[in-house]
């Protein structure tokens, strides 16, 4: 167990290590943004059904998990450049929005069917949003890494390297 421990400590502070943490950091910051803003405009305020209260929390989360994303999990400064990042980024996002699309309206179905309450119906959609960011994520991993990274890996190298050197040692 305690090598176990030391190989994913190990793991951890290699360059797909740190990649892989902070792009699961930023999937769970935006999950985070995307569930409260459905609770917000489906459940709380009731602004939309299911689909529309969807498509607007995932469209209101993808802002962030391209911030994060772009500047954190693969160290890119400066303009982002609309062919090789904004474009695909939000193209990928689309599909992920289309993957959670089909989530709410199954949702809605079921909602429907069963004549559920307003606050089992926010359960469900909840639900289903969150199983649909899980669904894709997974697929967005190997692709946004891809369509960043396609040349560019030196580039992510020097950042880590700064970036230890930077920070104090314990």
């Amino acid at each position: 167990m305690v090598e176990l421990v030391h190989r994913i400590q190990e793991w951890s502070k290699s360059h797909e290590g740190k990649k892989l943490i902070r792009f699961t950091a930023v999937s769970v910051i935006s999950t985070g943004v995307s569930f409260v803003t459905l609770f917000l405009v489906f459940g709380v305020f009731k602004v939309w059904t299911q689909v529309p209260s969807t498509i607007f929390a995932n469209a209101v989360a993808t802002i962030p998990s391209y911030n994060l994303n772009r500047k954190w999990a693969w160290g890119k400064g400066g303009r982002s450049h609309l062919m090789k990042e904004i474009l695909p980024f939000w193209s990928m996002s689309a599909v992920g929005i289309a993957v959670s699309v089909v989530g709410a309206q199954a949702a809605r179905h079921v909602s429907v069917k069963h004549h559920l309450p307003h606050l089992e119906q926010t359960i469900i959609v909840l639900a289903a949003n969150v199983l649909s960011f899980a669904i894709f994520w997974v697929l967005k991993l190997l692709l946004f890494n891809r369509l960043f990274h396609v040349n560019e890996m030196e580039e992510f190298d020097e950042h880590l390297e700064l970036e230890e050197h930077e920070l104090p040692r314990h």
